[in-house]
């Protein structure tokens, strides 16, 4: 009898167990994924010291302190605008359309606080590791611009291009738009930030011109030395370093084996890629 009472309980028990440790295997899944997306955005961050070192080595020494000022200016501009127009421009109600809707991005974290954690993830982290892509993509434009552009009208651009032009060709594809709707896909950004970023940057070459003094009354090239290679180094291996959470990160996920070996793929891929233009290039 004592048995049968033992088994009939365990019987009564077995459903509630493996309902609580599919419980704690999603809510280990939501905080890994969750820790992925804030460590991948602390080293996309680092990028931006990365894009400031490198540009403050390469231009002449009069225009580094401007240059220092200008990625702290601008990494600041895209934080705060993404918080209040851009996140919600690029994923709120964008429904397979050209943009979302304008107000500031106030998701909450209620259901998970709850013991529900089918969202996957952190609302708070997920919108840290998309707001530093944008201040990478306005990175881009300060490198190609630089001893080109004045403080001010630069970071009036910024406030621009973090504002409105990222967060509505972000909705198209990312966000769910229309681009989304046709099938595109973007893995990392290689369109919705560094050929968006490229193609601002471009545009601003176009318009400023050459940097004074880089070329004679004649054409001829007049060579500008960069004011600390050392310091250029540096960031190209701050940069180098970031790459890693910038295309690793962008798993999107951290909570299975499966997203494991994709991140170690991935980071695999990103060093290689980073070491073969150094290799290939002449001395």
């Amino acid at each position: 009898m004592k048995k049968q009472l033992i088994l009939l309980a365990g019987l009564v028990l077995l459903p509630s167990i493996a309902l609580a440790e599919e419980t704690v295997i999603t809510e280990v899944a939501y905080i890994l994924n969750s820790f992925s997306f804030l460590i991948s955005g602390v080293l996309v961050m680092w990028m931006a010291a990365g894009f400031s070192m490198l540009e403050a080595g390469l231009v002449r020494s009069k225009n580094v302190a401007t240059i220092c000022l200008k990625n702290i200016s601008l990494y600041s501009i895209a934080g705060i605008l993404y918080y209040l127009i851009g996140y919600n421009l690029m994923y709120s109600g964008v429904d397979g359309g050209f943009m979302g809707s304008f107000g500031l991005w106030g998701a909450d974290d209620a259901a998970a606080l709850g013991g529900d954690y089918s969202g996957g993830y952190a609302a708070g982290s997920d919108w840290f590791f998309q707001m530093v892509f944008v201040a990478t993509a306005a990175s881009v434009v300060s490198g190609t611009v630089a001893e080109r552009i004045k403080l001010w009208p630069f970071l009036g651009f910024v406030v621009f291009l973090t504002a409105i032009i990222y967060p509505i060709q972000g909705a198209w594809s990312w966000g769910g738009g229309w681009l989304s709707e046709m099938g595109f896909s973007d893995y990392a950004g290689s369109t919705i930030v560094h050929s968006v970023g490229g193609w601002a940057a471009l545009t601003g070459a176009i318009i400023l011109g050459a940097r004074t003094g880089k070329y004679g009354k004649d054409g001829r090239v007049t060579p500008l030395p960069g004011s600390n290679m050392p310091l250029a180094t540096l960031g190209t291996f701050i940069l180098w370093m970031g790459w890693f959470g910038f295309n690793g990160g962008s798993v999107l996920a951290l909570g299975s084996a499966d997203a494991v070996i994709e991140m170690s793929n991935v980071y695999l891929n990103t060093n290689l890629a980073e070491i073969l233009p150094v290799v290939s290039s002449p001395p």
